[in-house]
C-alpha cells in the first residue's frame, strides 16, 4: 500500500505512561508528514511475565488456552491507552485485536503461527483512520480461539502485517538504537552494526541474542521486507537488515549470541537400532518441543547417548517425553542439566575459515573453559559450556576478535 508504514513497539518503550505519551508523539509526527500508519504493540514492561506468574500461583500447571486467554489482555491494554494518548493529540486512530484485523493462526497455543491475514478490515480502518493500532504477539485460529505467537511474537504481527499490506516500510523500535555484534548489557565495548543480513541477524536471533523475534526475520527474508531496527528514546538511524550486504569474500564475525535459557537433556545407553532417533524426535515433535544440538555418542557395546538442548520452559514435558521413550526402548536413564548455556559466534563464510574457529576454541581455552557440545552452521559455531562462565566467555571472545 502506497505511502504505508508499519511500525512495532516493544513493551520497554511502552512501560508506562510518559513513554505511551512519547510513542504517541513520535506516530503522530509521521502522520503529519502524510503517512498512513499502522502501529503493533507489544504488552508494557513486564506486563506478560506479571500475568504468567499470577496464573502460576492459581495454578501451577495452568491450562495453554486459558493462558492465551490471560497473556493477550496485555497487548489490549497498550493499544487502548496509546489509542487514546494519540487521540489527545488530535489524530482520528483506531484500536484492534489481533482477531479484529484479520490475523489466523495455526491451532497452538503459546507458539501459534500466522497462516493468513485478512487484511479486509484493516484496509476499511486505514481508509478511515490515518492511525491503526494493532495488539501483537496474537491471532485467532479456526475455531475463533485466542492464541499467542510467543515471547517476542509482536515482531512476527508487525513484519506479517507489513508484508500482508506491502507497507512502504517496517520499522522495529526497542530500548537499543539497533542491532549490536553483541549484548551491551554483557559486554561493554558491543557496537552496533550499520547493515546486517537476514541469514546473519536470523542466526543471532535463534542462538540467543535479543535481536528480534526469528520467525519475523524469516517472514522479511520471504517477501524481501527491509527491517529497520531502531530505538524509541532517539532519532539514530538504526539498523538496517536486508538481503545482502556486500564484503566481497573477507570473513567477518558479525556478532555473538548467548543463549543461557536453555537446558540438556540426555538419554543413556539407548539401544543401537535404526528409526531410535527418529522415534525419539518424531515424539518430541509432537509435542511441539523444539529440540536443537543433537549430539549421538557412539559406544562400543550396541548402545548410544543421545543428547540434545531444548528451551528452559519446555523442559518439564521434554523430560517426561524422554523417560517414556527410554523406557519404551529399554535406554538406561534420562539426566538433564540447567546449568549450561550456549555461546555462539555467527558471519557469513565462518566455517569455512579455520582460523575463526581455532581463535575461538583458544579463547574458551585460556579461560579454562571446557566444552560440553560443538555444533556449525555456514554462518555459525556454537558451544555449550556452563553457564556460569558464560558471560566472562562472551567479553572475552568479543576483545579477542577486536570487534
Amino acid at each position: 500500500m502506497e505511502n504505508l508504514i508499519v511500525q512495532k513497539y516493544g513493551g520497554t518503550s511502552v512501560g508506562s505512561v510518559e513513554r505511551i505519551k512519547k510513542v504517541a508523539k513520535r506516530i503522530v509526527e509521521r502522520a503529519d508528514e502524510g503517512k498512513k500508519m499502522v502501529v503493533v504493540v507489544s504488552a508494557m514492561g513486564k506486563q506478560t511475565d506479571h500475568l504468567v506468574e499470577m496464573a502460576k500461583s492459581i495454578n501451577p500447571n495452568p491450562p495453554s488456552r486459558e493462558l492465551d486467554v490471560l497473556m493477550a489482555t496485555g497487548e489490549q491494554e497498550s493499544i487502548a491507552l496509546l489509542a487514546m494518548a494519540i487521540q489527545a493529540l488530535g489524530h482520528s486512530v483506531i484500536s484492534l485485536t489481533g482477531a479484529q484485523c484479520g490475523i489466523k493462526t495455526s491451532e497452538v497455543h503459546k507458539k501459534a503461527r500466522i497462516e493468513g491475514i485478512d487484511t479486509s478490515r484493516l484496509q476499511r480502518e486505514i481508509a478511515t483512520h490515518q492511525v491503526v493500532i494493532v495488539a501483537g504477539f496474537q491471532g485467532v485460529d479456526d475455531r475463533e480461539e485466542v492464541t499467542t505467537l510467543g515471547r517476542g511474537g509482536s515482531d512476527t504481527s508487525a513484519v506479517a502485517l507489513a508484508a500482508a499490506l506491502k507497507a512502504e516500510s517496517c520499522e522495529i523500535y526497542t530500548d537499543v538504537d539497533g542491532v549490536y555484534d553483541a549484548d551491551p548489557r554483557i559486554v561493554p565495548d558491543a557496537k552496533k552494526i550499520d547493515e546486517i543480513s537476514y541469514q546473519e541477524v536470523l542466526e543471532m536471533a535463534s542462538l540467543g541474542a535479543g535481536v528480534l523475534h526469528t520467525r519475523s526475520v524469516e517472514l522479511a527474508e520471504k517477501y524481501k521486507l527491509p527491517l529497520v531496527v531502531r530505538s524509541s528514546f532517539n532519532d539514530n538511524p538504526g539498523t538496517l537488515i536486508k538481503e545482502e550486504v556486500n564484503r566481497m569474500e573477507k570473513v567477518l564475525i558479525r556478532g555473538i549470541a548467548l543463549d543461557e535459557d536453555i537446558a540438556k537433556i540426555s538419554i543413556l545407553e539407548v539401544p543401537d537400532k535404526p528409526g531410535i532417533a527418529f522415534r525419539l524426535f518424531s515424539s518430541l515433535a509432537s509435542q511441539n518441543i523444539h529440540v536443537d544440538m543433537i549430539v549421538q555418542n557412539v559406544n562400543r557395546t550396541a548402545v548410544n547417548d543421545i543428547s540434545f538442548t531444548v528451551n528452559v520452559d519446555e523442559l518439564q514435558k521434554a523430560v517426561e517425553v524422554s523417560q517414556k521413550f527410554a523406557f519404551d526402548v529399554g535406554a538406561q536413564k534420562v539426566e538433564f542439566d540447567q546449568g549450561v548455556a550456549k555461546l555462539s559466534i555467527v558471519g557469513t563464510g565462518i566455517v569455512a575459515n579455520a582460523d575463526i574457529a581455532s581463535q575461538f576454541f583458544e579463547a574458551l581455552y585460556e579461560l579454562g573453559i571446557n566444552i560440553l557440545t560443538i555444533s556449525t552452521s555456514e554462518i555459525k559455531i556454537s558451544c555449550l559450556i556452563d553457564k556460569e562462565r558464560a558471560k566472562e566467555a562472551m567479553v572475552h571472545i568479543h576483545k579477542k576478535f577486536e570487534m
